[in-house]
């Protein structure tokens, strides 16, 4: 029992490996870190301003957003990263891995914040607008100041599921060569030939992600309450 134990422990908990590749767990850390606070602020915020352009009711850009979330919606972000990748050269228009793995995320990110914010913009009732508009407000203002903060609270639960689901892809940029965490453990593991990497990098995202997942729920709670 205790020599399956001490083999466990050397297979998946050695110090040794550990020790040695814990630099290039932490650089890949800070790449995944800023990576995705990239990913959030852009999609978020490209998301709610498209939801706001497609309050206006203008049926030729309705359509186009529409189509926009479908298609974004639709494509698995391993595609869209690796065509992006792989396809942009041919256009003259090559990308470095940060790039592609950012714009990617960021633009499958947008079609979600896009309809999680549109629904609820539409679930609001029209008097609000017209309430707002009849103290003198022009309708940029009112959508900013009255409509919106309450249609994003309405979609905090959907939005911040999204959010997290997303961001976690970063995983992919392994896949063209980012040097995330998942990037670096594995070339560690392969390296070292044991696993260990891999367990700090499970590690490691536990420490970036999960206290996105607790905050996502306390605001979620506080704002249900509002």
């Amino acid at each position: 029992m205790m020599d399956s134990l001490n083999q466990f422990v050397f297979t998946f908990f050695n110090l040794d490996v550990a020790r040695q590749y814990a630099e290039s767990i932490f650089a890949g850390a800070i790449v995944t870190l800023y990576t995705g606070l990239a990913i959030v602020v852009t999609g978020t915020v490209c998301g709610v301003l498209l939801a706001v352009l497609r309050a206006l009711r203008c049926r030729p850009l309705t359509w186009l957003i529409v189509a926009f979330a479908d298609i974004f919606r639709a494509l698995p972000p391993l595609v869209l990263l690796i065509v992006m990748y792989f396809g942009m050269p041919a256009l003259n228009m090559p990308m470095s891995a940060f790039t592609v793995t950012w714009l990617s995320l960021s633009l499958v990110l947008t079609a979600y914040a896009e309809e999680s914010v549109w629904a609820g913009i539409n679930s609001l009732s029209k008097g609000q607008m017209e309430a707002a508009r009849s103290t003198g407000m022009k309708w940029l203002q009112a959508m900013v100041w009255v409509v919106l903060p309450q249609a994003i609270r309405r979609a905090i639960p959907t939005l911040t599921n999204r959010i997290i689901s997303i961001t976690k892809n970063t995983a992919l940029g392994s896949v063209v060569a980012l040097n995330e965490i998942l990037n670096n453990a594995q070339g560690a593991s392969s390296y070292s030939g044991n696993p260990t990497p891999l367990v700090m990098a499970a590690v490691a995202y536990l420490a970036i992600f999960l206290p996105l997942v607790v905050f996502s729920r306390w605001l979620e709670t506080r704002w249900s309450s509002c």
